[in-house]
């Protein structure tokens, strides 16, 4: 399970809004010096607002300016990553061979095909996303509530 926590800025009925800052990942990572993230980090603190479903607790233990701690399946991210990288390059390729072999090496055509087959890829990827934009096994869960902070992103030299 893939964890970061954050700060809850709204409440729902279903879940809650948390404002989170990426920076779990930018320390632990080896590619420092080659990874956009990172660069992006140096320039300022970015904070995201996601909305993560409830696991265990219902809303009523939850308050606005809670420091939560919110996580996410490592093999939904995982399976994400490939629906979204590589089926539309994977169609591209596929419809670029399809157009190679039944009409002939005419460079036009094949690559027409290919860009085909990549608005093809990315359009399914589109549908799929709206598909489970509302399914609770690709949301974020809030998993607890953080009783010791130890540094709050959020304030200022905490």
């Amino acid at each position: 399970m893939l964890k970061e926590s954050g700060k809850v800025v709204s409440i729902e009925d279903d879940g809650l809004w948390v404002e989170t800052i990426q920076q779990s990942t930018c320390g632990s990572c080896r590619a420092k010096k080659g990874c956009g993230q990172q660069l992006l980090s140096k320039i300022g603190a970015h904070s995201a607002n996601i909305k993560a479903v409830f696991d265990k607790n219902d809303k009523s233990s939850y308050s606005v300016g809670d420091i939560v701690v919110i996580g996410i399946p490592e093999n939904i991210i995982v399976t994400s990553s490939l629906l979204i990288y590589c089926l539309p390059l994977l169609l591209m390729i596929v419809f670029s061979g399809i157009a190679h072999t039944y009409i002939g090496s005419n460079d036009v055509y094949t690559t027409i095909a290919g860009f085909f087959g990549l608005l093809v890829g990315g359009l399914f990827v589109r549908f799929f996303g709206q598909a489970v934009q509302h399914n609770t096994d690709y949301q974020p869960i809030v998993l607890d509530r953080q009783t010791q902070i130890i540094h709050d992103p959020f304030l200022p030299f905490s």
